[in-house]
């Protein structure tokens, strides 16, 4: 199983680790929980979408019956930022083997009015009781070892546009798609990459929702550079990962009007596709 090649001398574990604490909620009241969220997870100044939908499924897995997200929607309404949130949710319906909940998380303005940053729409389930019969086509994508791959801290200097959320992470980028890096972008929509967080813990089904977002916008290695602000984002978690790195791929096959959509591909140590997203991305032209 490969291994990051700065891999920390102790690993963390689930449930005690920085994504853990950085997404713990505090219930207020049934359905309302309070947060402070962490400039650890931003992007220049804006909160990361992935973190963001983590710490609404976290939320959303202590309202329902059942603790596995199997599909989440999210509709990301304003930018969020550093700092107190609250977050509320409600049942929508509870099932034998599925439940789905509604979640939103809010914000205050600098006149003191609340405002939704984001929406989401979610059932769940518990993924350990699944069937183990799988009939697909997928398959893993080709990227180069971990050892033959870049992260930031590769670089000579810092990438622009990079931002807290890299420290957060161990990620190594398939040289194939960093051309943009070196000004020189492939014009293909497609980024891949080994995925972790920076403190070794291993992944569950909630890191998960954070790795279909944590990459480069593909944008980039289509000649664009700034930010790519999600619109909408979809996430379906197949089966709860094996230890160790992950493998993400993700694919732009239409840019159009001012906005892209982005397929990613999530892969375990034990060649499983255990989650998959679709999202629409706002572009920023010219």
């Amino acid at each position: 199983m490969p291994e990051a090649a700065s891999a920390p001398a102790v690993r963390a574990t689930i449930g005690d680790s920085e994504f853990d604490r950085d997404t713990a909620l505090t219930r207020r009241a049934p359905g309302v929980y309070d947060i402070d969220l962490s400039a650890g997870w931003t992007i220049i100044s804006a909160v990361n979408g992935g973190y963001l939908l983590a710490v609404l499924g976290r939320a959303l897995g202590d309202t329902l019956p059942h603790a596995d997200p199997f599909t989440i929607s999210a509709h990301y309404l304003t930018a969020s930022q550093p700092g107190p949130a609250v977050v509320r949710t409600d049942v929508v319906r509870t099932g034998r083997t599925l439940s789905t909940g509604q979640a939103s998380l809010f914000q205050y303005d600098g006149e003191g009015r609340e405002v939704e940053r984001i929406r989401v729409l979610a059932s769940y389930g518990n993924l350990d009781a699944l069937p183990d019969d799988v009939r697909t086509t997928a398959a893993p994508p080709a990227i180069p070892p971990l050892e033959h791959c870049f992260g930031p801290e590769d670089g000579p200097t810092p990438v622009d546009g990079s931002s807290a959320i890299a420290d957060r992470l161990m990620l190594k980028l398939d040289p194939s798609t960093l051309g943009w890096a070196l000004g020189k972008p492939s014009g293909k929509g497609e980024m891949r990459a080994w995925f972790g967080l920076a403190d070794g813990r291993d992944h569950d089904p909630l890191s998960l929702l954070l790795a279909v977002d944590a990459l480069p916008p593909t944008a980039f290695e289509l000649g664009l550079t700034g930010w790519v602000p999600t619109v909408e984002l979809t996430v379906h978690v197949r089966c709860r990962p094996a230890p160790g790195p992950l493998r993400v791929s993700i694919t732009t096959r239409n840019l159009a009007g001012g906005f892209l959509e982005e397929d990613a591909e999530v892969w375990d140590s034990a060649d499983r596709l255990v989650a998959q997203s679709r999202q629409l991305a706002r572009v920023r032209l010219g």
